[in-house]
C-alpha cells in the first residue's frame, strides 16, 4: 500500500461578527497581518447589544467576515479586536480546520 501526502494543512477558521462600521478597519486590521483572502456577509441576529435587523442599510447592521490563518496569526489578530470590543457590538471566534495548501 502506498502512502499517500494530504493536500490539507492545520488553519484556523476565524469568524468576526460586527458592527458594519467596523468593516473597513477590520479589513485593514486582516491585511497587516498579511491575511490573503476573506470572506464578507451582511448579517442580522440578536446579542448583547440588541437586535440587529440590516434593514436600514448603515444603521444597526452587521458584517460577518470569515478567513483562514495560521493559529499564531489568529492569537495577534484576536489580542487586537479586543481593543474594539468595548466601544462596539463584536464578538470573534476561531475553529481548527484544515485547508489546502
Amino acid at each position: 500500500m502506498s502512502s499517500k501526502v494530504t493536500p490539507v494543512q492545520p488553519a484556523v477558521l476565524l469568524t468576526i461578527i460586527a458592527e458594519s462600521v467596523l468593516q473597513d478597519r477590520l479589513i485593514h486590521l486582516l491585511k497587516g497581518h498579511n491575511v490573503s483572502g476573506y470572506t464578507i456577509a451582511q448579517v442580522q441576529g440578536e446579542g448583547g447589544h440588541g437586535r440587529r435587523f440590516g434593514d436600514i442599510a448603515g444603521y444597526k447592521t452587521n458584517v460577518e467576515i470569515k478567513t483562514v490563518m495560521s493559529r499564531e496569526v489568529s492569537d495577534a489578530v484576536l489580542l487586537e479586536l479586543k481593543a474594539h470590543q468595548d466601544q462596539h457590538a463584536m464578538i470573534a471566534f476561531r475553529q481548527n480546520v484544515e485547508a489546502l495548501e
